[in-house]
């Protein structure tokens, strides 16, 4: 890097550090609890290299990284895309800033960035890693170490490379629901059963005694466990970690199985933590955009942090976030977020309007004018201005911020005339942006059906009574809303996020729709509306990271040592030709034959043409395949149903969360 371009960065830094430090100030108003963020100025190709590496400035040599690389330049030029940040799960926060883009965008993106520290530092998910991780330290060393192997004239660099690209392929076949831990070491765990094809081998018999002597049944009861304890005893997720303890690498030469090498399973147990470590972050994709844009939007547009001259670049900025076709997790997440806080807030609100004399939920329609209390919530002058009414102020008022009253009123600048929250404690602040009077959101509070008013009704348990809707309403919490959105964030990730808040509601209310591939018409279509289909239909897409969820089920597969995978069938049908180039991956890692067991669906051409003419789709039969390499050639043959009983799914289950967190 030149001088000059040092000097450029640093001045822009310079810019920066008042906006930083009065974004941690507000997102802490707010009630936000980040890791402290330091913040890097960088150019175009230096931000191109970030997003490539993940986020960090070093990881282990590999092409994967060169070839993100050049899609994300490529995506830039011709697609027109613009890097706004990039920010990773460290203590401290990296966030790294491109130089190029104005000055509302880096605000933006400061403002972005601490909600994420927030949601890196409290969401339960990030923990079951580390409390306090030290990543870019954790993925340096990892770096030091393959370099190492990749330089060492008694390794083959290529070797290293391919040995990586067959752990790649598995790297989302880890356990995400249990906390990290080192994988066994081989000595640690009970020995698999003796691999009696491999002691006849070394006795170079002939075929044909082998034939008569060797027979199945005499390999059947040498290597079959009496007990019928199968090995693994349950179904392991966490493919890497099995095959850490217990795989073997394929020798072409001998065109045997052989023990790792020490490279090998270092290499392997590095890159199955960095599968952990990158997790929660495929876990929590919609929670975690989601609660940055929303803060982001409360930051700047709410809290005019966004300058005038500013704002309408912001505007642009957020629009082009949020409008992104497809699915866009900034946009589910920033709705889902608002409806979490709606809800909460218009509960609070009902559950002390039922209190009142003469309110109950079957006249509630008739006995409470919800314009009027619309009316009543709205913010005190007091918190919507508080520099307005600086002499007003009281510093036993909750709502105010006794420690900043009282240096302004000795004269200290402390900013308030740019930034009046100052002056208010997380209740005004929640006041202040109360949500169910702002006018975007009048009506959720009209929405309430008379359904939710006896379920509310129902588990009211509070028996003092209020004598009119005035003193019930002076007792609502503002904070409610925000408060339920703290505990949401600390325990949730995206599948029981969708699953608690993707109701009906929030379905129609924004007006979201299922579509798939119609065999009938050989296209895609809009399929449904009803919120239990996009429920699933989404739910299906962020379970186990939107990838096929495969299990080790058996260790000693058939009595010969071969590696029995099985795919947990949610009616989501493999690829079978990528299925195929993961096995040949899989026994690289494991040194004999490999299985898949699956699901697939088969569909009738008559029962197609008679679903034409009926205009409904045709029901599938679904059968049960093994898929089985043995290095050389794959075979296929059909499962009976009891040998795809375990793995068929009745009703789709999402598994996301350990039974001791329901």
């Amino acid at each position: 890097m030149s001088t000059d371009d040092r000097f450029h960065k640093q001045r822009i830094a310079d810019g920066l550090t008042e906006p930083a430090r009065a974004a941690n100030e507000l997102a802490e108003k707010l009630g936000l609890d980040p890791f402290e963020v330091n913040y890097w100025i960088v150019d175009y190709d230096e931000m191109n290299e970030l997003i490539a590496y993940g986020g960090f400035q070093r990881r282990y040599p590999h092409w994967r990284w060169g070839m993100s690389y050049d899609r994300q330049r490529k995506q830039r030029q011709f697609l027109g895309g613009k890097a706004f940040e990039i920010v990773n799960n460290d203590d401290p926060s990296n966030a790294f800033l491109q130089e190029s883009n104005e000055l509302a965008d880096q605000k933006a993106v400061i403002t972005h960035v601490e909600a994420h520290a927030d949601f890196f530092r409290n969401n339960e998910w990030f923990r079951m890693f580390s409390e306090s991780p030290d990543a870019a330290a954790m993925l340096e060393r990892h770096a030091d170490v393959i370099a190492e192997y990749m330089d060492d004239p008694e390794i083959s660099r290529e070797a290293v490379e391919e040995w990586i690209d067959h752990v790649l392929c598995l790297e989302d076949n880890v356990d995400q629901h249990r906390p990290f831990s080192a994988a066994l070491d081989p000595e640690d765990e009970p020995a698999i059963t003796a691999d009696i094809e491999d002691r006849l081998d070394d006795l170079d018999l002939s075929e044909e005694v082998r034939d008569e002597v060797f027979d199945e049944s005499f390999l059947d009861s040498m290597t079959g466990d009496e007990d019928g304890t199968a090995f693994p005893a349950e179904p392991e997720l966490d493919v890497l970690a099995f095959l850490t303890a217990h795989g073997k690498a394929y020798d072409e030469a001998s065109e045997r199985a052989s023990e790792y090498e020490e490279w090998q399973r270092e290499i392997l147990e590095l890159l199955r933590k960095e599968a952990y470590y990158f997790a929660p972050q495929k876990m929590t994709k919609v929670m975690n955009e989601g609660w940055a844009s929303y803060h982001e939007s409360r930051m700047m547009a709410d809290e005019n942090f966004a300058g005038d001259d500013e704002f309408v670049s912001y505007a642009d900025h957020m629009a082009q976030v949020l409008g992104s076709p497809g699915l866009n997790p900034y946009k589910l997440g920033f709705e889902l977020w608002q409806y979490v806080e709606n809800r909460r807030n218009r509960r609070a609100v009902i559950e002390h309007l039922l209190r009142v004399e003469g309110v109950t939920w079957r006249n509630f329609g008739d006995s409470v004018d919800l314009d009027r209390v619309l009316e009543y919530l709205e913010p005190d002058p007091v918190v919507t201005d508080p520099v307005g009414h600086l002499e007003s102020l009281a510093p036993d008022d909750p709502r105010i911020d006794a420690e900043t009253l009282e240096r302004v009123r000795n004269g200290e600048d402390v900013g308030v005339e740019r930034y009046p929250w100052k002056l208010l404690t997380y209740q005004g602040m929640a006041e202040r942006h109360y949500s169910l009077v702002k006018r975007e959101h009048r009506g959720f509070l009209k929405r309430v059906t008379q359904g939710e008013l006896e379920r509310i009704a129902r588990y009211l348990f509070e028996t003092d009574r209020y004598g009119s809707v005035e003193a019930a309403l002076d007792d609502v919490d503002r904070a409610a809303g925000w408060d339920r959105m703290f505990e949401v964030r600390e325990s949730h990730n995206d599948v029981t996020f969708l699953d608690e808040f993707l109701t009906e509601e929030f379905v129609e209310t924004n007006e979201y729709f299922t579509y798939e591939f119609t065999h009938t018409t050989g296209d895609f279509r809009a399929t449904s509306t009803a919120a239990e289909d996009v429920k699933k239909k989404l739910m299906l897409q962020f379970t186990n990271f939107g990838k096929p969820t495969i299990a080790v089920h058996d260790g000693n597969f058939r009595n010969r040592n071969e590696l029995l995978l099985a795919h947990h069938y949610n009616g989501v049908q493999l690829d079978l030709q990528q299925a195929k180039q993961t096995l040949e991956r899989v026994f690289e890692l494991w040194g004999r034959p490999v299985a898949l067991k699956t699901i697939r669906k088969e569909f009738d051409e008559h029962d197609i043409e008679v679903a034409r003419r009926r205009d409904r789709e045709p029901e599938p039969t679904e059968r049960g395949t093994l898929l089985r390499f043995d290095g050389e050639s794959f075979e296929r043959e059909d499962l009976p149903d009891e040998e795809i009983a375990d793995i068929r799914a009745t009703e789709v289950d999402y598994d996301t969360k350990p039974d001791e967190w329901l």
